[in-house]
């Protein structure tokens, strides 16, 4: 019986114990996908994989340091074995721990997290997937981008918001590269999303003035980015690739 528009997809999201990479694992296995959920904290994804199942979906975890070409190419391998090979790979892993201030003051460390929890964990896991997905001559790859790297913002992290631009500009070439063998690619650029994390970092006072930024009155979701990511998963996207989609709630124009 046909569950969703997913159905008998392999679904891998990286990045996905939590936030917006456990929102759009959440949605793509209630589609019918068999999910993978990978991430580095096993009792997260334990977690994540638990309530996938529990709905009556099917979900793998797989632990793996996507920063490392060794551990993505161990993972995949262990999802072919389980799964099969995988169809629709969203690159959701990344990240920063650098505070907003003025590029001098950005230590060495901080910008090579920055870069390498992003941009190169993205490279490195398409890297792996890739050419299976030529070999079939089919395969869907969505990116993960940000807001801040759609406009320059003085307050914007500057290592984080150039990774995040760099895998744009990297999303629209791999399409062009990948397009003739099959594989669409595109990418999400989310802006501020009620995470977990962003629920405790962000003061409840500081709350309404962010609302107010955007002609939406709220803040989005994982699920708002779920939604979105279902699309380009889905022949309801077939011929659409090389596209950065803003989800913000209207918060940017261009």
């Amino acid at each position: 019986m046909n569950k969703g528009v997913l159905d008998d997809k392999v679904a891998l999201v990286t990045g996905s114990s939590r936030g917006i990479g456990a929102g759009i694992a959440k949605l793509f296995a209630q589609q019918g996908a068999r999910v993978v959920v990978n991430g580095r904290d096993a009792a997260a994804l334990a977690a994540v994989q638990a309530e996938i199942e529990q709905a009556g979906d099917k979900a793998m975890s797989a632990v793996a340091d996507v920063t490392r070409f060794n551990e993505i190419e161990e993972m995949r391998r262990k999802i072919e074995r389980t799964f099969g090979p995988v169809d629709i790979l969203v690159a959701n892993a990344g990240g920063s721990p650098t505070k907003p201030g003025p590029l001098e003051e950005i230590g060495e460390e901080e910008w090579r997290y920055s870069v390498d929890a992003n941009i190169t964990a993205t490279f490195l896991t398409i890297k792996s997937f890739l050419p299976g997905m030529k070999e079939r001559k089919t395969g869907n790859i969505i990116t993960l981008s940000s807001a801040a790297a759609r406009q320059p913002n003085a307050m914007s992290p500057i290592p984080y918001a150039a990774a995040k631009a760099g895998i744009q500009m990297m999303t629209k070439i791999l399409a062009a590269q990948a397009g003739p063998f099959g594989v669409r690619v595109n990418g999400l650029a989310p802006e501020t999303i009620l995470t977990e994390r962003n629920q405790r970092m962000i003061p409840d006072a500081l709350k309404p003035a962010l609302v107010e930024r955007h002609p939406i009155r709220r803040l989005g979701t994982p699920e708002d980015v779920a939604r979105a990511a279902l699309f380009f998963a889905s022949d309801e996207s077939a011929w659409i690739t090389g596209v950065i989609l803003d989800v913000n709630g209207g918060s940017m124009m261009v």
